[in-house]
């Protein structure tokens, strides 16, 4: 083998492997996002899980896109961990087809059909076509099929390239030598695992194998661990796409990498031993396309088979191997079957606000604990919930803007503004939830804590937005009014104990007891805090519109009602601001220069 094959057996690889690249490419943007509506909207039955995972990576020819996408939709809270079991299953069975198709390499016949369903013939064919749909077609659904086209193309060529340039080797003891070592299941398995991870692709792994065949030193004990260490490798995609995801994606890329090596090990403990015993006649047997894409498909059909009953025990296997509390998010189903009936889908949707309100309020309890006490176990949670409190914002925002297409009541168009703004303010309040963990984390990181006194004062001012978020979001639960009149004075008393810790922590820096590294990170806090209980006030403020009578000012102008009951032209208001003051003021610790 001289140098000239040498350099054609390297570019038919990367022919290949860019094949491979673009056609996949083209099939993800072909789907338009299609495939991804289809596994959200997976139901519970893991039988048909593991049809819908066959049938998707088919199409995307990538188990490890199907993964991914798997991955993604367990972090977002779209997807349950339970879930993904059958689709990953089902991804190492569809991802075989590549294989097959390559397998037509095999065809013998002097049929002109059959002649024209070789490789060697569809490839130009295929190229033809799709650079005319490609470069002369732009935009559109036909210029991704001629990529598709000229990708599947490239991948024929490159195959054919590559088998060409392998030719010599057959000769070459050095090259049969090397290919009798793989025999030995170790180094078979950790060789094919490494190629995989490299390429990231065990589809293409096999069809580089495949094209190793025609050299005649590709034997049944020599493809068989390669093709178990190929689909182990193809696991290193998801693992990567899992990094600084939550804990239960973490898990979705564990339960991947779990079904592919404990298939292995026991399809590999099981033939050698059973060849031990009674010395199988096809151990040694050559191997050509069609075996070793009947063997890839086989190997992956009895893989789903054996550990499909156990499919909870993956589930639990991953958990102990990711241990920690990662408690799926359950989101509130909003079915567009509800759109043609706008009074159920506003109720609906309502639901899904009043949700967003337990989380953020679970979130806002979870960032002051960390203040004090750190827990990474509890940032994860935090983390998680602020994920699904996202998802569930995008859900609404898009339903809403939905139903508002549908001919609708004055009242119906004014429930979904209404709608519209309190699920922002929700979002906002997690949003500053994110913040004060992110102050506490900054706290944990440079070993800096508060003194007890600063404690004191930020336990008041948290005790009180912990109030207005809880009253906020029980008056918008059951529209409220009287929990909705209480929110806006202790919002006032929020920014009265804000100003006052402010005007005391800015005596303290004069005085040279409280550093300025502190001393910025407990403004921030203070800001933050006091934010939150704006947006709890804006929320109040929607129940207080909805449920106003006809006549009441602040159907006419908020800005104005709310003008009215700050300069004290409502004894009400008066009373509960004087009520929520005197109770969080007995808290406040005395004034003191303690060192922070």
């Amino acid at each position: 083998m001289n140098l000239t094959d040498v350099i054609s057996m390297l570019g038919s690889i990367a022919t290949f492997l860019f094949g491979m690249s673009i056609m996949t490419d083209g099939l993800e943007k072909l789907s338009s996002g299609r495939l991804e509506r289809i596994l959200e909207r997976l139901t519970s039955n893991v039988f048909k899980g593991v049809l819908l995972g066959a049938l998707v990576t088919g199409l995307i020819q990538s188990s490890a896109a199907t993964t991914v996408m798997c991955v993604g939709f367990v972090n977002a809270g779209v997807m349950k961990l339970r879930q993904t079991v059958g689709i990953i299953m089902g991804a190492n069975i569809g991802t075989t087809v590549t294989a097959q198709l390559l397998a037509l390499g095999d065809i013998s016949s002097d049929n002109l059909l059959m002649l024209f369903l070789k490789p060697s013939s569809l490839g130009p064919i295929l190229a033809v076509v799709g650079i005319v749909l490609y470069l002369f077609l732009k935009g559109g659904r036909r210029q991704i099929v001629g990529q598709i086209a000229l990708g599947l193309a490239l991948l024929f060529i490159g195959m054919n390239t590559l088998e060409r340039s392998l030719a010599p080797l057959q000769t070459l003891p050095a090259f049969q030598e090397l290919f009798v070592a793989f025999s030995n299941p170790l180094l078979g398995v950790l060789m094919g695992a490494l190629v995989t991870a490299l390429i990231q692709s065990s589809s293409a792994s096999v069809g580089i194998l495949q094209a190793m065949s025609s050299t005649g030193v590709v034997t049944f004990n020599i493809a068989f661990p390669l093709i178990m260490g190929q689909n182990i490798g193809t696991c290193v995609t998801a693992l990567i796409s899992s990094v600084g995801a939550s804990r239960n994606a973490k898990r979705t890329a564990c339960i991947h990498l779990l079904f592919n090596v404990i298939g292995s090990l026991f399809f590999l403990l099981l033939l050698y031993t059973g060849n031990a015993l009674f010395h199988f006649s096809f151990w040694d047997a050559v191997m050509d396309r069609g075996n070793i894409a009947n063997l890839h498909l086989a190997f992956n059909v009895c893989c789903t088979l054996l550990l499909l009953p156990f499919h909870q025990t993956l589930v639990t296997l991953a958990e102990k191997i990711i241990p920690g509390d990662a408690e799926q998010r359950e989101l509130s189903v909003l079915d567009e079957r509800f759109l043609s009936t706008p009074s159920v889908a506003l109720g609906k949707a309502h639901e899904s606000a009043v949700q967003m309100g337990h989380f953020v309020l679970d979130n806002y309890r979870l960032a002051v604990s960390l203040l004090s006490h750190w827990d990474p176990r509890k940032l994860d949670r935090l983390n998680e919930t602020e994920t699904a409190v996202d998802k569930l914002q995008d859900m609404l925002d898009n339903y809403l803007i939905r139903l508002s297409g549908q001919s609708l009541s004055p009242e119906d168009s004014d429930k979904i503004s209404e709608l519209l703004h309190a699920v922002s303010d929700f979002e906002r309040i997690g949003d500053y939830a994110v913040n004060l963990s992110e102050s506490a984390a900054y706290l944990h990181e440079h070993d800096l804590s508060l003194s007890e006194t600063a404690q004191a004062e930020l336990n008041v001012v948290t005790a009180a937005v912990d109030e207005a978020i809880v009253r906020a979001v029980d008056c918008y639960d059951r529209y409220s009014r009287e929990e909705a009149l209480q929110v806006e004075p202790l919002e006032e008393v929020v920014d009265l104990i804000h100003k006052e810790l402010e005007r005391r922590h800015i005596e303290r820096l004069k005085q040279g007891a409280c550093t300025a590294e502190m001393g910025a990170q407990f403004l921030e806090l203070l800001i933050n805090l006091e934010r939150i209980s704006d947006h709890c006030s804006n929320v109040a403020l929607c129940i207080l519109q909805e449920t106003a009578p006809s006549d009441a000012l602040v159907r006419v102008d908020s800005h104005a009602y709310l003008h009215a009951l700050h300069h004290g032209h409502d004894r009400d208001f008066e009373a509960l601001f004087t009520q929520f003051r005197d109770k969080y003021y007995e808290m406040m610790p005395e004034e003191q220069t303690a060192a922070r």
